[in-house]
């Protein structure tokens, strides 16, 4: 009787310590997951960035165009009224 009881115990500690470790993969788990999302969306971030980069450049460009033009006008103004 005393060995039943011992074996159902070390069957249920067993059971225990599979489902704690079964908990501790799933977190595990879960965490990675979490920082592949992470990591997925940096990287689109990254890629739409890229891809806005020549027209920040062409943006930039203009708006120095354009303040070259209007600070020539006001100079041209100020010596030719």
């Amino acid at each position: 009787m005393a060995d039943a009881s011992l074996d159902i115990a070390e069957q249920v500690a067993r059971v225990l310590r599979s489902n704690a470790e079964t908990q501790k993969f799933v977190e595990e788990q879960r965490k990675l997951s979490a920082e592949m999302n992470k990591l997925m969306a940096e990287a689109a971030k990254l890629n739409r960035d890229r891809m806005l980069a020549p027209w920040q450049i062409v943006a930039a460009s203009v708006a120095a165009t354009s303040a070259l033009i209007g600070g020539t006008a006001a100079v041209a103004r100020f010596f030719f009224p």
